[in-house]
């Protein structure tokens, strides 16, 4: 008999933990940091059962640095993934890493039903839905009121009164 079929729904979920906690350790110690030294790993399982691995990229605007679960996300979107399952994040501090507003807010428009594990350096876990990290979140649904044209009419508008006229 399969060994995959032997094993019980919690091992499963064990071995699922392990392997994305593996994975995430290894992005973070690819992680480019030379501001903060932070470094953050995260690993994304899709629900074709690929993980994909991502970590931070740090330059010196800070605003501009992405954050290793959108590198994760984005590596799996761009390689045709749109159907995730859970994504794990670690950090070199040793404590839980929740993902930063912006994170949260993607991965909600990506993928709503992901589920979030939070790594410690003693290999305890935390789980989360995203819904829970990012309540009340604004969505498609915020904007699936809008036409094409409705947009079109806005843009329009937005154009016509910011331009200027110099008068000599």
């Amino acid at each position: 008999m399969n060994e995959r079929l032997k094993q019980s729904p919690r091992r499963k979920s064990n071995l699922l933990l392990e392997a994305l906690h593996a994975a995430a350790q290894e992005a973070m110690s690819q992680a480019i940091a030379p501001y903060s030294r932070f470094q953050v790993g995260a690993a994304l399982k899709t629900k074709s059962g690929i993980i994909y691995r991502g970590h931070n990229i740090e330059v010196s605007s800070y605003s501009l640095t992405m954050c290793a679960e959108r590198v994760a996300l984005f590596k799996a979107l761009s390689e045709g993934e749109r159907e995730f399952d859970s994504i794990l994040i670690t950090a070199s501090s040793g404590d839980f890493c929740p993902p930063c507003g912006a994170c949260r807010q993607v991965l909600m428009d990506f993928a709503p039903s992901l589920t979030v594990y939070l790594a410690d350096k003693n290999g305890q876990f935390k789980s989360y839905s995203i819904a829970d990290l990012l309540p009340e979140s604004f969505s498609k649904k915020n904007l699936d009121h809008l036409t094409p044209h409705d947009c079109a009419k806005t843009s329009r508008k937005t154009h016509k009164s910011k331009s200027t006229h110099r008068k000599n």
